[in-house]
Formats: C-alpha cells, sequence, structure tokens
C-alpha cells in the first residue's frame, strides 16, 4: 500500500517513521529544497509526545539537545525592579515528562528516525489530487498512492486542494506570533531568558545551550485580525514594529534585528475547526488538520500523538483507509477538543490585557518559583484540565505488526 505524505516538519517525519514500521511503502513531498532550517522557536513536548519518541529510539538524542532554560528575569512595563522565576519548578508542575527543544533540531531528528526506510522529494509539492489517488506533482511526473496525507502546517496546500480555501475554516483567538533569530546570545548566562511582560503584549529572549544566537519572540493581542498577506514579511515587520513601539529600550534593542539577514517568523494565532479531516483518500494531521494555536496550544505534541495515531490506525484496519479514518477521528476528537479549549484559555492569560493581569501573571510565576516543586506539583495535578492537560492525554499503544 502505498501513502503519500505532505510536509517534512514534524507530523510527516514521525507519521512516515510509524507507517513504514507497519508496513507501509511511504513517500514523503516537501516544498522546500531541504529540511527547513528556518531559525524555529522552542516547541514543547509533552509526557504522551515523548514516550512515543522514546519508541521511536530518538529521545536521547532530543534530551541533548534541549534548550536548558531554568531561570527567567521577568520586566513588568512601567516597574523598574525585575522578578526572578525559577522556570524548572514551573515546568515540573505542569508535566512530570518535558522537554523544551528548538523545533528545527526536533524536526532534523525525526527525519533522520525515519528517513532510510522514505522515500523524500524535496523541492517539490502536490498541485492537483484526484479521488482516485492519482497526483499531480509541480515537477516529479504524476503517480498513484492509495491514501495521501496533509502534514504541511496550518497553511496546509492539501488542505487547500481537498477542502477549499480557509475561510470558514480557521478561527483568529486573538494573538499575533513572531520570531527573529539574532546573532550571539544577546549576553544570557546558560539557562537564562528575559522576558517583558505589558498590557497587550509580551517581548522575551533565550538561547539554547548548543546554539551560538538567540530568538527573540513576541506574543500580541488584537481584537480584530491584521490585513497583510502570510508572505509579506516586510508588512509583517511593520506591524510587529507597531505594535511594541515604546514598550522598553531592550525591546526596541531586539526588533532592531528585524533589519539584519536573521530568518524571521509571523503568524496569527489560529484555530482550525474543521469537522472532519478526512475525505475520500486524503486526510490531514497535525497542524494541517486541527491547529490548535500556535505557541499556545500544545501543537507539536498534538501533532506527535495525531501521527503516531493515524498510522497505528492504518496498520489496525489493514489499509482500509475508510475504517481507518473513521477510528483516527474518533480517537483524536477529544485530544483536539482539549488542546482547542486550552490554547484559547491560555492565549488569554500569557498575554493579560490590563496591568492586573500582568501582576496577577508576574506574581504567580513567582509564587511557583517560592513553593517547594512537590506541592506546587501536587496542586496542579488536581487540574488535568488545566496546567496538566497536555499530561493527562490517553493515547492506544499500537503493537506494530506489519500489514501483509
Amino acid at each position: 500500500m502505498r501513502i503519500l505524505v505532505s510536509g517534512a516538519s514534524i507530523a510527516g517525519p514521525v507519521l512516515a517513521y510509524w507507517l513504514t514500521r507497519h508496513g507501509f511503502d511511504v513517500t514523503v513531498v516537501e516544498r522546500a529544497p531541504q529540511l527547513r532550517k528556518t531559525g524555529g522557536h522552542a516547541v514543547d513536548l509533552f509526557r504522551p509526545a515523548m514516550d512515543i519518541t522514546e519508541k521511536m529510539g530518538v529521545l536521547p538524542r532530543v534530551e541533548a539537545l534541549k534548550t536548558g532554560t531554568t531561570r527567567m528575569t521577568l520586566h513588568r512595563e512601567g516597574v523598574r525592579r525585575p522578578a526572578r522565576v525559577d522556570l524548572s519548578k514551573i515546568y515540573q508542575a505542569t508535566s512530570d515528562r518535558h522537554v523544551e527543544v528548538m523545533r528545527d533540531d526536533l524536526s532534523e531528528i525525526y527525519y533522520d528516525a525515519g528517513r532510510d526506510d522514505v522515500e523524500y522529494l524535496f523541492g517539490d509539492s502536490i498541485t492537483a489530487l484526484s479521488p482516485d489517488g492519482d497526483v499531480t506533482f509541480e515537477h516529479a511526473p504524476p503517480r498513484r498512492f492509495d491514501v495521501v496525507v496533509g502534514a504541511d502546517g496550518l497553511h496546509s496546500n492539501v488542505r487547500r486542494l481537498v477542502f477549499g480555501e480557509e475561510a470558514g475554516l480557521t478561527t483568529f483567538i486573538g494573538a499575533y506570533l513572531a520570531v527573529l533569530s539574532l546573532p550571539g546570545t544577546a549576553g544570557l548566562g546558560e539557562g537564562e531568558t528575559t522576558l517583558h511582560l505589558g498590557p497587550g503584549r509580551t517581548a522575551g529572549i533565550y538561547s539554547a545551550r548548543h546554539l551560538d544566537e538567540a530568538r527573540a519572540v513576541f506574543l500580541f493581542r488584537r481584537d480584530e485580525e491584521l490585513e497583510y498577506h502570510h508572505r509579506d514579511v516586510p508588512r509583517q515587520k511593520e506591524l510587529l514594529r507597531a505594535a511594541y513601539a515604546g514598550m522598553h529600550p531592550q525591546v526596541d534593542g531586539w526588533l532592531a534585528g528585524l533589519d539584519g539577514p536573521g530568518p524571521f517568523y509571523f503568524d496569527s494565532i489560529t484555530q482550525l475547526r474543521l469537522e472532519s479531516w478526512s475525505r475520500g483518500r486524503v486526510t490531514l494531521v497535525g497542524d494541517a488538520g486541527y491547529c490548535p494555536g500556535p505557541a499556545v496550544g500544545g501543537s507539536t505534541s498534538l501533532a506527535v500523538l495525531g501521527a503516531y495515531v493515524l498510522a497505528g490506525e492504518l496498520a489496525t484496519a489493514g489499509g482500509d483507509h475508510e475504517r481507518a479514518f473513521a477510528a483516527y477521528e474518533r480517537e483524536m476528537a477529544e485530544l483536539v477538543r482539549q488542546s482547542r479549549a486550552f490554547a484559547a484559555g491560555a492565549a488569554r492569560s500569557l498575554i493579560p490585557a490590563s496591568r492586573l493581569g500582568v501582576w496577577a501573571l508576574a506574581n504567580g510565576g513567582r509564587l511557583v518559583s517560592a513553593l517547594p516543586a512537590g506541592v506546587s506539583r501536587a496542586i496542579a495535578k488536581l487540574n488535568t484540565g488545566g496546567v496538566r492537560m497536555h499530561d493527562s492525554m490517553q493515547v492506544k499503544d499500537y503493537a506494530v505488526s506489519p500489514v501483509g
């Protein structure tokens, strides 16, 4: 059985790995000419995704490349004295098994895990799909596949071809995310991050132990969506400068890096709310099908889970895609619903709209830092729908038994 996966970021390589372990013939097509090295931001893997990563045999490599951030200096806008936050205690409160790792590193690790058994077509993309599985590529000759999977992110080409344009499928949840790569480590000590927090906007900077550059991350609120195209970088930079005008001289210094050569990312924090993410021989996985919201909804862990479940259900169904897709959506539906609800609340909490909200967030971080780790973890475990939501997700164990 031949399966085509579009996208080689996170969900695509994880899905390809598990599909080949179940005996499927897998091709991955990726628009970029090689694995993307775009200066991506740090992402979180929580317990279920960590368990899956361990089954893939790559957990030691992931842990070796973790960012290692354990301390935060937090500046409130208009307040002279910064607060110190122990991030290690916050991580322990939110998850029993967690790692923060750069997205580009994680993508490469997952790709390396299965690349010897997968056909990768870099520098190409799908231009047309037929109901029978006939696929037309931008460059490669047409081919027929039994199943096609869109793992190509929030702006999915496969979703557009099969489900139509994004209108009516996406829900803006009131915030924007930008990430800028800066040369050097901005004077940060090992394991240190700096955050500026003000009403409706936050800006932070961090690095990782193995990097010789820093990442500046910006999250800001807007009641209405901004007007720009997701490929119009000059306009995005203009909007970012306007959102952070006058916040702090240190933030101004980070924004000066917008004129440099470093990679830059900008997008709305948007949820996908498809009633079903499968149609005919085509299904979607990760952000392409059910993005809960970049940076706030645990989308990376959800993508890893989704890829593992989809491969497992295709194997369980013996390659019967109709039965497998239905089971896949049943298994993921509640996890997706929880992630969406969590992301909507997290966007409000992480970017407070008022000075009172800023004070509450800053002092909440200080409180968790001051409590003994066991106490804060015990309190957090009482709320599996809140900060412990990602750790509480349950996923079936799919035995690897190759499809005949």
